[in-house]
């Protein structure tokens, strides 16, 4: 694999932590600004609101530049904003700060797929998309447990600057391994790249992103008290634990985008099914210890082994115009699942049926995602023979 595809990998690196470290520091914050705990939770969900918005801005309104202007154009927007997180005076200027670095996430996933599967052969097209993603997946096994040490022993602020540091060498290795390009006129017209998004296919690969995600994250949001109230784990067992969800996620990213390469809709509806079973399993296996650590490493194994399939099925359905804008769409669609998944999740806690169904529930999304992806691919494999069939004079 080309050096370039670390580049990316770094400054993905940086955008998991910045995305996900905030959740250990939540204390710290609300306490230093003089805000709720539930005041400082909603930096998640602002940052999640900008990802989704700021993906499809970007990649519109940068459509015209060459992908490399791209990328390191979206390191300074991250760097920039860690840095005003950093040294934000009050509760407002830090939500604007995280909004702002979050507009960096989606384009940068997004384009960078693109790139990504761009330096490589086709048939490793998917395991280029996946070296790219275990930046993000390394951002949560070492990136975001330090972060949180960091914040908690020199102050959340600290933590932010280290994060701003992370972004100047990536966007350094970025100018340095990354190869220039030239814009592509396929991106430029806007007209054109919005009809691609209109394509059946591309719409529902998107849904399946969200439907997908959406199941792994309402367990995941809620991990904690599962383990602590269900499994009865104490509450310092739970950060080991989830060193054991980052070490599956990592593997299964690998797994995933490698059988992608071969077997593209294979992957895809294997990982699914895969997901929606693990996640249904779990409702059983998180009442004994043994068996909860392990449906945690199950559940991001599973998690990630989604991610190389889905991204690369809805490039292939956005082939051509419209491709870039299509992968950045498909990054808002993961943080739109993130999204539901946590409001889903916490419905079923407060209004029944509770805590313990909420794995249960949560495999009901992935489930519909499959479901999704069986219609598609048949609505594509019985229109073929149209598209094959030769026009008559």
């Amino acid at each position: 694999m080309p050096l370039a595809l670390y580049a990316l990998t770094a400054g993905a690196f940086g955008i998991g932590v910045t995305e996900f470290v905030i959740m250990g520091l939540l204390l710290q914050v609300s306490a230093d600004l003089g805000v709720t705990i539930s005041a400082a939770g909603l930096l998640i969900s602002g940052y999640a609101l900008g990802v989704v918005v700021g993906a499809p801005l970007l990649t519109t309104v940068t459509g015209r530049w060459s992908r490399k202007t791209v990328l390191l154009g979206l390191m300074i927007v991250f760097t920039l904003g860690n840095l005003a997180c950093a040294i934000a005076p009050d509760y407002a200027m830090l939500m604007a700060a995280r909004v702002l670095t979050a507009f960096a996430h989606g384009t940068f996933f997004g384009v960078g797929s693109v790139v990504a599967t761009s330096l490589v052969p086709a048939d490793k097209k998917a395991s280029a998309i996946a070296i790219m993603f275990t930046g993000l997946t390394v951002a949560n096994i070492l990136g975001v447990p330090f972060g949180t040490w960091l914040g908690q022993a020199y102050g959340w602020r600290a933590t932010f600057w280290a994060v701003t540091f992370v972004g100047v060498i990536a966007l350094a290795v970025i100018a340095l391994l990354v190869p220039k390009d030239r814009p592509d006129p396929a991106e430029s017209g806007i007209k054109e790249e919005l009809k691609v998004l209109l394509r059946r296919p591309v719409l529902l690969g998107l849904l399946t992103t969200v439907l997908g995600y959406a199941g792994v994250f309402a367990v995941f949001t809620y991990v904690a008290p599962i383990l602590t109230q269900i499994t009865g784990f104490s509450e310092a067992a739970v950060s080991p634990i989830l060193l054991v969800f980052g070490a599956g996620l990592v593997l299964g990213n690998l797994v995933g985008g490698r059988l992608a390469d071969r077997h593209l809709m294979a992957t895809l509806l294997g990982s699914l099914a895969l997901l929606a079973l693990v996640l249904a399993a779990m409702t059983i296996g998180v009442r004994h210890p043994v068996t909860a650590i392990a449906f945690v490493g199950l559940l991001g194994a599973a998690a990630f082994a989604t991610v190389p399939p889905l991204q690369m099925w809805v490039l292939e359905k956005a082939d051509g115009a419209g491709q870039s804008l299509a992968s950045s769409l498909n990054i808002a669609a993961f943080n739109l699942g993130n999204a539901l998944g946590a409001w889903l999740g916490g419905f079923v806690i407060d209004h029944g049926p509770g805590l313990g169904a909420v794995t249960w529930v949560a495999a009901l999304l992935p489930a519909s995602g499959l479901l999704i992806a069986l219609w598609s691919r048949r609505l594509d494999q019985a229109e073929m023979p149209l598209r094959l069939r030769p026009r008559q004079a």
